[in-house]
């Protein structure tokens, strides 16, 4: 049944990353009254309540994750997948008919370049993509209204190549065949929007604009916009590239996210990373 989300109603979002900043103003826009959560209790986000959490719920926090509407957590699994927010606000019962968990496509693992799909059991190979596959189990076995959103590479306005580019650090750090995908975290906004409007609860939904890409090409095109000299080229397993940097290049896959397109009516504003790139030069 199609929610009206225009109505003032309270959403709580657990962690003011980068995505929960731009889902935040767009909430407001729609008559949300917003509560967030920061380590310190502070944010400079505007029109919002602001609570802290650091690993115990006050208060205050419990009683707004009992009796907000929508909830929607960013926070990021610890590397054996303990998941602060849920140990924290296991023993709450909310009353959201809308929950949200911002995962990532680290929990299909390596598919050998080919496409991942919602159905398919994870295989993570990676500390972190197995974090994030156990901390997707223990919310979905909450028997909440869980939603998982498995999130590829996200850019957006002051995440991009373009700094690096600019100061001359930025580097493509090559291996034959392999591709990255990627999001824009203004699409990562319209999807969960679309989901609250018709809740699927235990639906899992992959984000990415369907169009992966050598993160070379990337650069290239982010440096040709700013009409600089491509950046230098690294390979791999050369010694400068970090054992985390060369941790990236040991998975490979294809993120379909028909799914996401089909079941939410959603299309991505920004079809490539190119769009995306070109969108925020300015």
């Amino acid at each position: 049944m199609s929610r009206d989300i225009n109505k003032s109603q309270s959403a709580l979002l657990l962690g003011a990353g980068y995505v929960a900043r731009h889902l935040a103003p767009k909430l407001i826009q729609l008559g949300w009254n917003i509560t967030v959560t920061t380590r310190s209790g502070k944010t400079d986000l505007k029109d919002v309540t602001c609570l802290p959490f650091h690993g115990a719920a006050s208060t205050a926090l419990k009683t707004a994750f009992e009796n907000s509407d929508m909830i929607l957590t960013s926070i990021p699994p610890a590397k054996d997948g303990f998941d602060p927010a849920l140990a924290a606000l296991a023993d709450q019962t909310p009353r959201a008919k809308w929950v949200g968990y911002l995962s990532a496509t680290s929990v299909y693992g390596d598919r050998h370049g080919k496409w991942a799909f919602e159905d398919e059991a994870p295989t993570p190979s990676l500390a972190r993509g197995r974090a994030r596959a156990d901390a997707e189990i223990a919310w979905i076995e909450t028997l909440w209204p869980v939603h998982v959103f498995r999130l590829a590479g996200i850019y957006g306005q002051g995440r991009s190549p373009f700094k690096k580019l600019k100061n001359g650090t930025a580097r493509a750090v090559i291996k034959e065949g392999h591709v990255v995908n990627r999001i824009h975290v203004d699409d990562i906004v319209t999807a969960i929007c679309l989901s609250l409007k018709t809740p699927d609860p235990q639906a899992i939904y992959n984000l990415a604009d369907g169009h992966p890409a050598p993160p070379q090409d990337v650069l290239d095109y982010a440096a040709e916009l700013l009409k600089l000299a491509p950046p230098q080229r690294v390979n791999a397993e050369d010694a400068k590239v970090s054992d985390m940097a060369r941790s990236f290049y040991t998975e490979c896959k294809r993120i379909n996210a028909e799914k996401a397109r089909r079941d939410l009516g959603w299309t991505p504003i920004y079809d490539t990373y190119r769009d995306g790139l070109a969108a925020i030069i300015g």
